[in-house]
């Protein structure tokens, strides 16, 4: 049996392994960066090594460093989680080779899987239906074209290795295909080390159905149903759940046999999933679905799995790897119920999911019966060096409706303070028409983004209340004995007052705070549509407050941080910022420059000086958290400076491209 294991791995899933390790009385050893030193990961964990810097190439992807320290801690496997070195064939010989196991599928299932078109043609003859497509060697623009041509559009380009919609581009016309190859080929090769891309047909009533496998070494290979994944945003997922809704019995066998039959055409041990396309255009039918890739790991989404089976999927990936035959056999599995899972991100909905980062000065998650998986709790950082993923959150019902309830509720429970989330667009998806009545494809959410993403407007009330907090002059917090806390600042001359600078979607507004009695407050600003807001008996207990405005007794929570105040009121979240003075390296954006969005790096500048760039243009590309941008000309000019080059590390608000101003530019 296996005694203790080093997980390769970060966040959430570093957590997640740890906790069913310790519940099978297993010994855990965390591998950090440098960025991570005090994650919560490496605290969970009996032991920790540091590996190397924030970037993951100097840390989570070198193999040798992750061998070095399961020898110094006398680890006896390794669990790669996720992503990373996850589905990398040479780690696997790597940990082999040293005598230790690893707890995954074996090197030769991971190659015969790891590129998308040999993968298909490998399910082709194992009698598999594979989407029709051109997964050929040849990869010259005209070849491709041509092959896209003979397809019909829309065809979709993806990477040959890799996944979560890395490398992959949807192309209408011909007259696009060029641009969108090139842009499919460049970032394949910064994911994965490969741009080699295929060319398929694009279903145009897609949903992306997926079957968790499992197989053992003993020829054992079984199902857990299916998950539903059709709920993306720009291939990535969303929001998983299980079982998909309105699925045939017949159907749901056919795709369990496929995806069993793909699993034991490679000999496969250990947890995978068989994602499939679907065409939905006339429901959900047994003829109707094919094999897209296989995910030769632990899926983000398998706690939806978990939650209608009732098994934890971490036990069973380590007893396979142990040597053990699967638990169940196929006819003692079964569905209770439907699960829900949606990944929340600090990200801003409203500003194209920018991705963000910030330290969370404030985390709480609801209590009651829901499961959430997180790696990071109040004082950790999101940085620019990782995955934004905060935490994924995941309900349980009897049907798919409760399922949901539960979830929206939750999101809308959530407090997240010091950075921006995405919890407030996943409660609107939960509760979408379409969503909720189940009419599912893969472009539901782009199909309503407008609805989904649009920023709620504070009430007066709330950002007056987030002024009276930012101004400091609140009193006791609740602490009774506190008799000077309770009276407050006074003056001389009068009741105290004091100017609150807020920031509000980004515009700095200013509001005079006056105290009008020991516990009401008036508040004055052109940010108030009534100009004023007197907020009465104010009390504060934590992060509870209570306080009356316009007749109307009101309670809410709030965060009060150095930089910003978070108010958490009926379901959302209306955050605050704290101006503070200009540094001397804020450098803004407008009509004459170009500036970066967050931290990423330069991967191309597309511009010189002296050159001519008409409005929207693309001048430079960045990527940062693994998405890759393009920051465009705000307008038609000429191009000063090219402040950056290739490869620069920079952070957010630097000047990247100036133009010249018009006036020179005449």
């Amino acid at each position: 049996m296996i005694t203790k294991i080093l997980i390769a791995n970060r966040g959430e899933i570093a957590c997640r392994i740890m906790r069913t390790a310790r519940k099978m009385g297993i010994a855990t050893v965390a591998v950090y960066s440098e960025a991570d030193a005090g994650a919560l990961h490496v605290e969970m964990a009996d032991e920790a090594v540091l590996i190397g810097p924030a970037q993951a190439s100097e840390s989570y992807l070198k193999g040798d460093a992750i061998l070095d320290a399961a020898k110094r801690t006398g680890a006896d496997a390794i669990h790669p989680g996720y992503g990373f070195l996850s589905e990398n064939p040479g780690f696997v010989d790597q940990v082999e080779k040293a005598g230790l196991i690893f707890i995954g599928p074996s090197a030769k299932a991971i190659r015969a899987m790891g590129l998308k078109d040999a993968a298909k043609a490998l399910m082709e003859k194992a009698n598999v239906p594979v989407v029709p497509g051109y997964h050929g060697e040849a990869q010259e623009l005209v070849v491709l074209a041509g092959k896209a041509n003979e397809i019909g559009f829309p065809v979709l380009i993806k990477a040959r290795a890799g996944g979560g919609g890395k490398g992959m581009r949807k192309v209408d016309n011909q007259a696009d295909f060029p641009a969108a190859l090139s842009s499919a080929r460049r970032e394949a090769k910064a994911s994965f080390g490969d741009d080699r891309v295929l060319v398929e047909k694009y279903v145009t009533t897609p949903r992306h159905i997926e079957i968790q496998v499992f197989g053992d070494s003993h020829g054992n290979a079984v199902h857990l149903f299916e998950r539903d994944c059709s709920a993306q945003r720009r291939h990535q997922k969303v929001i998983e759940e299980a079982p998909a809704p309105g699925m045939p019995d017949d159907m749901r066998a056919a795709m369990g046999a496929a995806a069993v039959q793909a699993a034991k055409a490679i000999n496969y041990a250990g947890a995978g999933t068989v994602e499939f396309i679907v065409d939905a255009s006339e429901g959900l039918k047994a003829d109707r679905f094919w094999f897209m890739e296989m995910n030769t790991r632990l899926q983000v989404e398998h706690p939806v799995t978990e939650m209608i089976t009732g098994l934890d999927l971490v036990e069973w990936q380590i007893r396979v790897a142990a040597g053990e035959a699967l638990p169940l056999t196929q006819d003692q599995l079964s569905i209770n119920g439907h699960a829900v899972e949606a990944r929340i991100y600090a990200e801003d909905a409203g500003k194209g999911f920018l991705p963000a980062v910030g330290r969370l000065m404030h985390l709480q998650f609801p209590d009651g019966d829901i499961r959430v998986d997180a790696g990071v709790r109040t004082g950790d950082e999101i940085t620019p060096f990782y995955d934004p993923m905060i935490a994924k959150m995941i309900a349980h019902g009897q049907t798919r409706a409760e399922a949901l309830d539960k979830l929206a509720g939750a999101l809308g429970r959530t407090e997240i303070a010091g950075t921006v989330t995405n919890t407030a667009f996943l409660v609107k998806l939960c509760r979408d028409a379409d969503f909720a009545a189940a009419r599912l494809d893969t472009g539901l959410i782009e199909r309503n983004i407008e609805s989904l993403t649009e920023v709620a407007v504070a009430p007066d009330y709330i950002v007056a209340l987030a002024a009276v907090a930012a101004s400091g002059m609140v009193p006791g917090y609740g602490n009774a004995a506190d008799v000077a806390g309770a009276i407050g600042p006074f003056e001389i001359w009068g009741m105290p007052k004091r100017w609150v600078p807020l920031e509000i979607n980004g515009e700095a507004r200013s509001f005079a705070i006056e105290r009008a009695g020991t516990r009401d407050w008036r508040v004055t600003g052109d940010a108030l549509a009534a100009g004023r807001i007197d907020l009465e008996a104010v009390s504060v207990h934590g992060h509870d407050w209570a306080f009356s405005a316009g007749g109307v007794a009101r309670r809410c929570r709030l965060a009060n941080a150095e930089d910003s105040v978070t108010v958490f009121y009926q379901g959302l979240t209306h955050g605050f910022g704290k101006p503070r003075g200009k540094r001397d390296d804020d450098i803004g954006g407008g009509g004459d420059q170009v500036v970066s969005a967050m931290p990423g790096i330069v991967k191309q500048v597309l511009v010189e000086a002296g050159q001519t760039v008409k409005s929207g243009e693309a001048m430079v590309i960045m990527e940062a958290m693994k998405m890759e941008m393009t920051l465009s000309a705000p307008r038609d000019g000429v191009v000063a400076e090219v402040l950056v080059a290739v490869g620069a590390q920079v952070a957010d608000g630097v000047r990247l491209v100036t133009l010249q101003v018009e006036a020179e530019a005449a």
